[in-house]
């Protein structure tokens, strides 16, 4: 029964971790696919598409990095409301990890069709994707904000 606080917590962490990475495997394979389409048609675009395509990877991290941050301030005593505490203040990283990984791979997905049309547009257009980065920082922010009141 000691051990239920730090189960919770423990869910918690794994599912954020757990879900940012599904949103980054999900986004990476949007871009990769598209990527790959326009490369083989025109490989020499290979530059203009890198960043497009890696954009996506970045909420895996996010998620990496509040499992490291959340996972230091736990501990085998916890109480359930502690651990509850901690399962609240690792979700908004989860959920917008997972959705802004799946978004952000649609529309950098379609800014890569786009530069393969029109190779000039590849550094106008990573502010579409970039906007919805900014959500996953929120995310980030506001989990790293939220761990040290676990207490």
């Amino acid at each position: 029964m000691g051990y239920t606080g730090f189960a919770v917590a423990m869910i918690g962490i794994a599912l954020c971790v757990l879900l940012c990475g599904i949103g980054s495997s999900i986004g990476l394979f949007k871009t990769g696919s598209a990527a790959a389409g326009v490369l083989g048609e025109a490989p020499d675009k290979f530059g203009k598409v890198l960043v497009l395509v890696l954009l996506p990877a970045t909420q895996g991290i996010y998620g990496f990095i509040i499992g490291i941050i959340a996972s230091g301030s736990i501990e085998a005593g916890m109480t359930l409301s502690q651990g509850w505490a901690m399962l609240g203040a690792v979700i908004p990283m989860a959920v917008s990890g997972l959705l802004t990984g799946i978004f952000q791979g649609k529309s950098a997905a379609n800014c890569i069709y786009a530069v393969g049309k029109q190779d000039s547009l590849g550094g106008k257009l990573i502010i579409y994707p970039a906007m919805i980065e900014f959500y996953a920082i929120l995310g980030l922010i506001i989990s790293i904000m939220l761990i040290p009141l676990v207490g």
